[in-house]
């Protein structure tokens, strides 16, 4: 819902006002942070290959790596909290 702007929203307040929407908005903006991680410094913004399967493995690895430092990061703060 877009209340900073003038005019109405195309969101109205039968959507907005449920629990479910405000859990939504922070999934997505969870799902928002992985692909711009996947561009900034996967190198996803532009692809190295031609073709979709070969893209479609570029992806793939680069999506691994987040994975792979996001599972480093909570086993580090897991080993951290006592």
């Amino acid at each position: 819902m877009n209340d900073k702007r003038r005019g109405v929203s195309a969101i109205g307040g039968r959507t907005s006002r449920h629990e479910g929407y405000t859990i939504s908005r922070r999934l997505r903006k969870k799902v928002e942070e992985i692909f711009g991680w996947m561009k900034v410094v996967g190198g996803f913004r532009r692809t190295r290959f031609k073709g979709a399967q070969r893209t479609e493995l570029q992806g793939l690895f680069v999506g691994t790596a987040y994975n792979l430092l996001r599972i480093s990061r909570l086993l580090t703060l897991q080993a951290a909290t006592p």
